[in-house]
């Protein structure tokens, strides 16, 4: 752990969530997280002023130029990324199925794609459907149960001179583990292929850097990360210009906007960049540009996670009949847990009804479960986010002893 947790002001933190006055204890981050009062402001000072199409001549067409090229240049500033490269839609998932179609155009038979069993079901789906549509073969990689981590060998033995494509998770939603994307990147680019990263989990708890990552396209959900709800997908703008996806005929054929289908939503734009802004603030460095403001509040919240995490694994190690999945050497402060004799679903409903919020699944991380030998039900998910304390982390430890004790 690192010092720089104690560096994080989690009481000044916490005032700047309304939803926390309800009470509960938020452990459901990874399936998005509360918002903060900046983000709120913003969303509605966007609607409460002109707006209209883009363009530059009445006020309403100058706000929703500003708000989107704002937009995009805070989240190029939070991934290392290029603006012009900067593509919004309405999910993660989406913005999958609008590349893999774009690329399945240049696929043919014979053709490879790589997926893995650690992924969210948006990054293997897509890919997997649009393989079957081209005549593409599926290679699957696949993770250790036991350790709970994505070798990059494990990678790199299903790579050949026909890999188009590989898709993997920068961490996973379900078990926190964060592969070596970098030696993936390296083994990928080494057989010529791309690397579509699902940065989804990954964002919200550690700085990004897509160039040192590797990736050659990385998604994104602003509404993991405190901000609202759609998906960013960032990649190098020459790269996007190869694509041809389906649009509209009188619709631009300008990068990024060639693949944002319709009006923007601007309200949630101005609502990211709010949230972006907000992240900048979290750390000791309070000045000099956004991205290296960004990197610095990021380390430091790593930091205060982590210590939180480590707090519950020592409590979770005291309880009998528990056990944790989440076992890979980097990891997000995400755990997934399972009860010798108990049902996860049943945990879950006693710790909401305790204002502790633990919700219980395979969270669309399906393959992972079942590789897992958990079936289709998973287990129970705890994830922590920049406004959990320790009071938050002795709740959900009380709560799940009282559980196994009422049980016995």
């Amino acid at each position: 752990m690192s010092d720089h947790a104690g560096d994080y002001d989690i009481a000044a933190v916490r005032r700047e969530f309304p939803a926390l006055k309800a009470g509960s204890a938020h452990f459901d981050g990874p399936g998005g997280t509360q918002t903060p009062l900046p983000v709120i402001e913003a969303v509605s000072d966007a609607l409460a002023n002109p707006l209209s199409n883009r363009g530059t001549r009445t006020p309403g067409e100058r706000n929703a130029e500003a708000t989107v090229s704002g937009a995009r240049r805070a989240l190029a500033d939070l991934l290392g990324a290029d603006p012009s490269g900067v593509v919004f839609g309405r999910s993660a998932t989406q913005l999958a199925y609008d590349v893999s179609r774009a690329l399945a155009k240049t696929w043919r038979p014979g053709d490879e794609i790589v997926v893995t069993r650690l992924d969210h079901d948006s990054n293997i789906r897509p890919w997997v459907q649009a393989a079957a549509a081209a005549g593409a073969t599926v290679r699957w990689a696949d993770f250790d149960p036991g350790t709970a981590e994505l070798a990059p060998e494990a990678v790199g033995a299903v790579l050949g001179d026909r890999t188009r494509l590989v898709a993997v998770t920068a961490a996973s939603n379900l078990l926190g583990t964060r592969p070596d994307i970098a030696e993936i990147a390296r083994l990928t680019h080494e057989a010529g292929a791309l690397l579509y990263v699902d940065g989804v989990h990954y964002t919200a708890h550690s700085p990004v850097d897509i160039e040192a990552l590797g990736a050659d396209f990385f998604a994104c959900s602003p509404y993991k990360f405190l901000g609202p709800h759609h998906g960013v997908l960032a990649a190098r703008p020459e790269l996007l210009e190869t694509l041809r996806p389906d649009k509209l005929l009188p619709s631009t054929d300008a990068v990024p906007e060639r693949f944002e289908l319709g009006t923007l939503p601007y309200e949630l734009l101005a609502g990211t960049r709010a949230a972006v802004d907000f992240l900048a603030g979290l750390g000791p460095r309070q000045d000099g540009p956004r991205r290296e403001r960004l990197v610095s509040a990021l380390t430091t919240l790593e930091a205060y996670e982590d210590s939180l995490r480590t707090r519950i694994e020592a409590g979770l190690a005291g309880l009998d009949r528990v056990t944790v999945h989440s076992r890979a050497a980097d990891r997000t402060p995400t755990l997934l847990l399972t009860i010798e004799g108990r049902d996860t679903v049943d945990a879950y409903h006693y710790l909401a009804a305790r204002g502790v919020d633990a919700p219980s699944g395979s969270f669309y991380a399906l393959e992972a479960s079942r590789r897992l030998g958990l079936g289709d039900t998973g287990g129970l998910r705890v994830g922590l986010a920049p406004y959990n304390d320790t009071g938050d982390v002795d709740r959900l430890l009380e709560g799940l002893s009282d559980f196994l004790r009422e049980q016995d």
